[in-house]
């Protein structure tokens, strides 16, 4: 091994073959544990309580629970409300979103759960169990080879020496005693290299069954990357799932928050918060992506009857009317619409029948409808 390391030595290369096998496990097993610790960053953010929780897995014990940030924000907000007064509009407010962030945060202890036993453990265990195998193996080879190398270098010099023994000496400068002790070492040189080529065949043999053994345990690499997209798949769904409890949760929340809040302050533009499409389902996923802000795709003054309707004849009610900023870009869909820029001011009025998800917004000379979900409204 050192006469390698200073180039002193002939080395016995694997087939290209056997190298890509060799790359492609060693590039699995270096992906598969950043993909592992960046999980986990994922699901625990908390440097501190992973190293808490890998300690008590190496010692084998349970790892207790623990709770969510939702979950303890949730009991912080119940117990200002208790404080405070649950009878008032903040308090009852407090109370209603301490729910739902109670809700977030069992829904989020069932996704690192659900996490960590689909898509961790086998991650893990492919690390811990079928890597250490495959690392064990691929040491027994080198030792393999090395001593492989070492028979051919004790075969190479043994034959060297044995035709250096056997070169015909000068008849004039040599005497006869020394054609005895040539013909001596000749014979000697002659069993110093059948023992060289036997061990030779028996370091061969053994580096070829090693070789073979170490080889269907690289192949196996295939069957490790199946397991591992199929892992993939059930973290992904979990994931969905999770997400999708979170936006019914919240969806669920606005509702209540927006009625309480038209309650409160009488007169005030509360849109609904329901989405044109069906929210997700927690059983079935799907996997449209939600984008914010969600503007319905279907919204109109009134019936089909009344679509032919002039927006310029419209007058705005006596009393009613508010000043709305706007949130972001929204680009007109037609006529009847407005379009709107970031952070412009308009005036916003609503007219009976029309549907609540939309305003009629004026701005100078131009007036149009516009989605409440692009509006903050001031006064």
């Amino acid at each position: 091994f050192t006469e390698e390391k200073f180039g002193q030595a002939e080395k016995t290369e694997l087939d290209a073959h056997f190298e890509n096998l060799l790359a492609r496990a060693d590039s699995t097993k270096n992906w598969t544990e950043r993909i592992l610790r960046q999980t986990e960053v994922l699901l625990q953010p908390n440097p501190s309580a992973r190293v808490e929780e890998f300690l008590y897995e190496k010692l084998d014990r349970k790892v207790p629970s623990r709770v969510t940030n939702g979950e303890l924000l949730a009991q912080y907000m119940a117990e200002a409300a208790s404080e405070l007064g649950a009878t008032t509009p903040y308090g009852k407010t407090l109370l209603k979103v301490s729910e739902a962030e109670k809700r977030l945060g069992a829904a989020e202890r069932d996704f690192i759960h659900t996490a960590s036993i689909s898509f961790l453990t086998p991650l893990r265990n492919f690390l811990e169990g079928d890597w250490k195998t495959i690392s064990k193996e691929r040491r027994l080879l080198q030792n393999r080879r090395l001593d492989l190398d070492a028979c051919k270098a004790r075969l190479k010099k043994a034959k060297a020496a044995e035709a250096k023994a056997t070169t015909v000496p000068d008849f004039q400068e040599t005497r006869p005693r020394n054609y005895i002790l040539s013909a001596s070492a000749s014979a000697l040189w002659n069993d110093e290299v059948d023992k060289a080529e036997q061990e030779l065949r028996v370091a061969q043999t053994e580096f070829d069954r090693q070789a073979e053994v170490t080889r269907l345990l690289l192949e196996g690499i295939s069957s490790t990357h199946v397991n591992h997209l199929r892992c993939l798949h059930e973290f992904v769904k979990s994931q969905t799932t999770y997400y999708a409890q979170c936006y019914r949760h919240m969806l669920d929340l606005q509702k209540q928050l927006g009625s309480s809040q038209g309650a409160i302050f009488p007169g005030t533009f509360v849109g609904t918060t329901e989405p044109a499409s069906p929210p997700l389902s927690t059983t079935s996923p799907t996997t449209a992506a939600a984008t914010m802000p969600v503007v319905p795709t279907v919204a109109g003054l009134a019936t089909s009857g009344e679509a032919a309707l002039c927006l310029e004849e419209v007058a705005p009610p006596a009393s009613g009317t508010r000043k709305a900023r706007v949130l972001y870009d929204y680009e007109a869909a037609d006529s009847s619409e407005l379009a709107l820029l970031a952070d412009e001011l308009i005036t916003v009025y609503s007219l009976p029948g029309m549907d609540p998800d939309w305003l009629i917004g004026e701005r100078g000379n131009k007036k149009g409808k516009v989605p409440v979900t692009y509006l903050e409204l001031l006064s």
